[in-house]
C-alpha cells in the first residue's frame, strides 16, 4: 500500500488493542475476585482453626472441674493451656466461674456464663460454646466460653470456663496468607495476560493473513479471494470479491473504450485531412488555399493531440496491469525504425539503426514500443529536412538502453527535467504541431519498468539525445 493510500484511511482504533484491553480488564476483575475470595476463605479457615483450639482448651479445663467432698474442685491440666502456646507466642487468659463466682483465673476477664436452664442432664454440656472478640488489657482477644451444669449438694450450678488469647499470632498468619493470596492473584493475572495476548493475536491472525495474501497480489491479479476465513469475516470477503468483480468489468470496459475511441477519433480526422488536401489541389484562389492549409494544420494538431491523449490513457491503463514478457529490445527497436522509415523519408530524413542483439529484458513490449515510438516520432517531427536520426541499442551495467539522437536543434534553455511533465514543450517547438505528452508517456513507461529516462542536449548544439534505460533480464 502506498503512503497516499495509507493517509486516506480513517483509523478509528485497533481491534487488537481493543480486544487485548477487554481481555486484560476481564483478567484484572477475575484476579481481584480471586484475591477477595481466597482472603475470605483463608480468614474463615484461620479463625475457625483458632476457635477450635480455644474450644478444645476451654472444654479440657471444664472437664477438670469436679465435685469433691461437697465442694467444687478445679485441677487445670497443663495441656489445656499449652496447646494455645504451641501455635503462637500470644498471651492466654482464663477464668472458671460458678454462678458468676470466680473459682480461679483472671477475675477481670469478662464472664459470659449462661443462666441456669432446665433442659440438659447433670454433668453433661447443656450450652453451646460461645465465641466473641473483645478488648482486654488494651489488646484485642478472642475468647471461647464453655459451660455445663453440675449438682452441688443437690443444687444445680452452672460452671463456665472462659479462655481468651491475644490475636497477634493470628494477625501474623493472616498477613502471610494475604501475601500468598496477592501473589496467587498476581500470578493468575500474569498468566491471564499472557493468554490474553495470545488470544488477541490468534483472533487477529486470519485478518492479517488475508491482508498479506491480498497485498502480495500483482496489479493484474483480479481473482476472487478464495482463502478460508472465519464466519465473521465472510461478509467482508464477499463484499471484496464483489468489488473485484466490478473492478475487473470496469477495467475491461475501459480498455475496449480506449481502443474504440482511438479508432473512431483517428479515422474521421484522417478522412477529413485527406479531403482537405484534395480540395487544396483544386482551389485556385490564394485566400481559400490559405484557409485550407490552416484547416489541415488544425486537423493535424487535433489528430496528434487526440492520438497522444489516447496513447497516454492506454499507457496509464496498461501500467496498472503491467505485462511481464521476455523479449529482445534490439529487435523491437529495429522493427519500429523500419515501420517509421517511410514517414521519415517523406521529410527527407534518414533513419540510422545500430543494435546488436540479443538485448534481453522483461516487461510490456507494447508499452515500451509506444514509448520508443513517441521519442522517435518527436525526433522525426522536429528535425529539418536532409537530417539524420540515429537509433541505437546498447547494454550498460545491467541495463538495456535505447537512445534516439536527432539533429532538431536541441531543447534550448528549457530545463530538461521539466520536459517529462504533461503538456510541457521545449523552446524548439515554434510552428510544430504537438501536445507535450510524448516524453511524459516515455517517462511513465520507463518508471513502471523500474528504469530511467535521460534527456541531454548534444555537445555540438545541433540536436538532443533521449535515452530510455530498462533493467536487463
Amino acid at each position: 500500500m502506498t503512503a497516499g493510500a495509507k493517509s486516506s484511511v480513517q483509523i478509528s482504533g485497533s481491534i487488537r488493542k481493543r480486544l487485548l484491553l477487554q481481555l486484560l480488564g476481564t483478567a484484572a476483575i477475575l484476579a481481584s475476585v480471586l484475591i477477595v475470595a481466597v482472603l475470605g476463605f483463608v480468614r474463615d479457615v484461620a479463625e475457625e482453626s483458632h476457635d477450635r483450639i480455644l474450644s478444645a482448651s476451654a472444654t479440657s479445663i471444664l472437664d477438670s472441674v469436679t465435685v469433691t467432698a461437697g465442694s467444687l474442685s478445679v485441677d487445670i491440666p497443663y495441656a489445656a493451656l499449652s496447646m494455645l502456646g504451641n501455635i503462637s507466642d500470644d498471651r492466654v487468659f482464663y477464668s472458671v466461674t460458678s454462678g458468676g463466682t470466680l473459682l480461679t483465673g483472671y477475675e477481670d476477664l469478662p464472664d459470659v456464663s449462661p443462666p441456669l436452664s432446665a433442659d440438659g442432664q447433670q454433668g453433661q454440656p447443656a450450652f453451646p460454646t460461645v465465641f466473641q472478640t473483645l478488648d482486654y488489657k488494651g489488646d484485642s482477644v478472642r475468647m471461647a466460653t464453655a459451660s455445663r451444669r453440675l449438682s452441688l449438694n443437690g443444687i444445680p450450678k452452672v460452671i463456665a470456663v472462659n479462655v481468651a488469647q491475644t490475636r497477634d499470632g493470628q494477625a501474623l498468619i493472616l498477613t502471610r496468607l494475604t501475601r500468598s493470596s496477592m501473589a496467587l492473584g498476581a500470578g493468575f493475572f500474569l498468566l491471564a495476560s499472557l493468554l490474553s495476548v495470545w488470544s488477541a493475536q490468534s483472533t487477529i491472525r486470519p485478518l492479517a493473513t488475508l491482508t498479506q495474501a491480498i497485498s502480495r497480489r500483482g496489479p493484474k491479479d483480479l481473482r476472487p479471494v478464495a482463502r478460508p476465513v472465519p464466519s465473521e469475516m465472510a461478509p467482508l470477503v464477499t463484499s471484496l470479491n464483489t468489488f473485484i468483480e466490478r473492478l475487473s468489468a470496469s477495467l475491461s470496459r475501459s480498455e475496449d473504450f480506449i481502443a474504440e475511441a482511438a479508432h473512431r477519433v483517428r479515422t474521421p480526422l484522417a478522412t477529413v485531412r485527406t479531403q482537405a488536401e484534395i480540395t487544396l489541389r483544386r482551389v485556385e484562389r490564394e485566400d481559400n488555399r490559405t484557409s485550407l492549409r490552416e484547416m489541415i494544420r488544425a486537423i493535424d494538431e487535433s489528430s496528434r493531440a487526440a492520438g497522444q491523449l489516447l496513447d497516454h490513457a492506454m499507457v496509464t491503463f496498461r501500467i496498472d496491469s503491467l505485462e511481464q514478457a521476455e523479449f529482445d529490445l534490439s529487435n523491437l527497436a529495429e522493427e519500429l525504425v523500419e515501420r517509421l522509415r517511410p514517414m521519415a523519408e517523406l521529410r527527407d530524413i534518414s533513419l540510422v539503426f545500430d543494435g546488436h542483439p540479443p538485448c534481453l529484458m522483461r516487461g510490456d513490449p507494447i508499452l515500451i514500443q509506444n514509448a520508443v515510438r513517441n521519442i522517435l516520432d518527436n525526433a522525426i517531427k522536429y528535425s529539418p529536412s536532409d537530417r539524420q536520426v540515429w537509433v541505437s541499442v546498447t547494454t550498460e551495467a545491467g541495463t538495456e538502453c535505447v537512445s534516439v539522437h536527432d539533429q532538431a536543434g536541441g531543447f534550448g534553455d528549457t530545463d530538461t527535467r521539466s520536459l517529462t511533465e504533461r503538456f510541457v514543450r521545449g523552446d524548439n517547438v515554434q510552428g510544430t504541431v504537438g501536445s507535450g505528452l510524448g516524453l511524459t508517456i516515455a517517462r511513465e513507461v520507463v518508471e513502471a519498468h523500474g528504469g530511467e529516462i535521460r534527456i541531454i542536449n548534444t555537445d555540438t548544439g545541433d540536436g538532443a539525445c533521449v535515452t530510455l534505460c530498462f533493467p536487463s533480464l
